[in-house]
């Protein structure tokens, strides 16, 4: 099943969305916390018919939003070698990160997130 662009990009921003009520700071003084965490890292993993490029436009509104945003080429060389790759891209990655899979890559973001405590989310 092919999801629209539009589509998943509402996903992933309903999900950020999400993971920012759920990590926001609770203020009792009414004023803004200048120390509030950065952003989440997102990290896209494309499925097993595609490409990273493949993310480009959910790349450019996440970016409009201030995400740091990557788009990484799945090797597609099975999922435990996938997983191993994701996982060490990520090792590259300091902060907290949200991964987002789009078919076969939600596979691989599931087995990479089980052992690594920095992503905060999948999508």
């Amino acid at each position: 099943m092919r999801i629209p662009l539009s589509r998943r990009v509402a996903l992933v921003a309903g999900a950020l969305t999400l993971l920012g009520a759920a990590t926001a700071p609770a203020v009792a003084t009414g004023k803004t916390d200048q120390t509030a965490s950065p952003k989440p890292t997102v990290v896209l993993v494309h499925g097993a018919w595609a490409d990273s490029s493949s993310w480009s436009s959910v790349m450019e509104r996440l970016r409009t939003d201030g995400y740091p945003v990557r788009a990484i080429a799945n090797p597609l060389q099975g999922l435990t070698s996938d997983t191993a790759y994701v996982s060490s891209y990520l090792s590259s990655i300091h902060g907290p990160v949200v991964l987002v899979g789009h078919s076969y890559g939600g596979a691989v973001i599931t087995n990479t997130a089980a052992s690594d405590p920095d992503v905060k989310a999948l999508v």
